[in-house]
């Protein structure tokens, strides 16, 4: 039913008390047919606040950093079995309508969404607005509105995926006309204090799609409507998947909008190791680095990581004998 529960509780709250700065949700769905699977987190409702107060106070109380809550809609990418179970087709009666800028599927194996009319564009904006007023109400620090990956707003943003002959297609200048008026309506009711973070494939790895130049024509665009700070990802538009590389390889593109744009970035992807993140920010490639896998890796990662670096990073009041155990000790036979 998308509310959050125990789960979510010690998931995030083990990555704040394990000493990340900033900890994000999921993307969490702001309507029942803006899931991706029938497992999704949500937002769409009232009763969605009071739980995730619930992980936002956890992490409040028992840890110094943030939490914020990622705002999306899975567009043509929706209706799709849970994760875990992505072999098992989803049953007729469990499926619902997907809807996307133009009926073109996201794959062969998808279903097809309807091309969105007026109507529908107008409730997405609604949806996100109230939305982001629950997510106030739950006292998250920062939201996030997901527009990457081949979402809903990513798939307005790419040529590939939209091809509408009305005021929502064709130029960039269209096409970027949703994602900022979601934007724009989410800041009208988000605190003036918090910030927003804007997630965008910033290009498409696909001929015909979108390139970096876009992905500083986005940046720009974000950045003169009022963006706080832009999280650079890339690809995930089309069924196509972007290259798999061993270094940093989005972060270029964070670092390019960075400085053409003048605008904070965050960036993401193959983030390993604390050397590597220290020389991102130390080189200014981006003011933020957002580590996923590895956070499910090592939910301590960041304290591990100061330890191993000579900075000694304060404990949990709970856990003062972590302080003083010694990962590496001398082997007695």
């Amino acid at each position: 039913n998308g509310s959050p529960n125990d789960f979510h509780v010690v998931h995030l709250g083990s990555r704040a008390m394990g000493g990340a700065g900033l900890v994000f949700t999921e993307m969490t769905q702001i309507s029942p047919e803006g899931r991706i699977s029938p497992g999704d987190a949500g937002i769409w409702d009232d009763k969605h606040v009071e739980p995730w107060k619930r992980v936002v106070e956890f992490v409040h109380h028992h840890a110094h950093g943030k939490i914020g809550m990622q705002l999306g809609h899975a567009g043509r990418k929706g209706c799709e079995p849970i994760a875990w179970q992505r072999d098992t087709p989803l049953k007729n009666d469990e499926k619902w309508e997907i809807v996307a800028p133009s009926s073109i599927p996201f794959s062969s194996n998808s279903e097809l969404p309807r091309e969105m009319n007026q109507g529908d564009i107008a409730k997405v904006i609604d949806d996100f607005t109230a939305a982001a007023q629950r997510a106030a109400d739950a006292g998250f620090d920062i939201i996030e509105i997901h527009g990457g990956h081949g979402y809903l707003l990513s798939s307005f943003i790419s040529p590939l995926s939209n091809h509408r002959t009305d005021k929502y297609g064709g130029p960039m200048e269209n096409r970027m006309r949703l994602p900022l008026e979601v934007f724009h309506a989410v800041r009208s009711v988000w605190p003036e204090e918090k910030p927003i973070s804007c997630r965008i494939s910033a290009i498409d790895w696909v001929e015909g799609g979108n390139t970096i130049e876009n992905g500083v024509t986005v940046g720009k665009m974000f950045k003169e409507a009022g963006l706080d700070i832009l999280d650079v990802s890339s690809g995930n538009v089309t069924d196509l998947r972007r290259p798999v590389t061993p270094g940093l390889f989005q972060t270029p593109f964070s670092e390019r909008i960075r400085a053409e744009v003048d605008i904070p970035t965050m960036t993401v992807g193959n983030i390993a190791t604390a050397e590597q993140i220290n020389r991102v920010i130390a080189n200014g490639r981006a003011d933020l680095c957002c580590m996923a896998k590895g956070h499910l890796f090592d939910p301590y990662f960041v304290r591990h990581s100061a330890r191993a670096l000579g900075f000694e990073l304060p404990w949990p009041k709970q856990y003062p004998a972590a302080g003083v155990f010694d990962p590496n000790p001398a082997i007695i036979e």
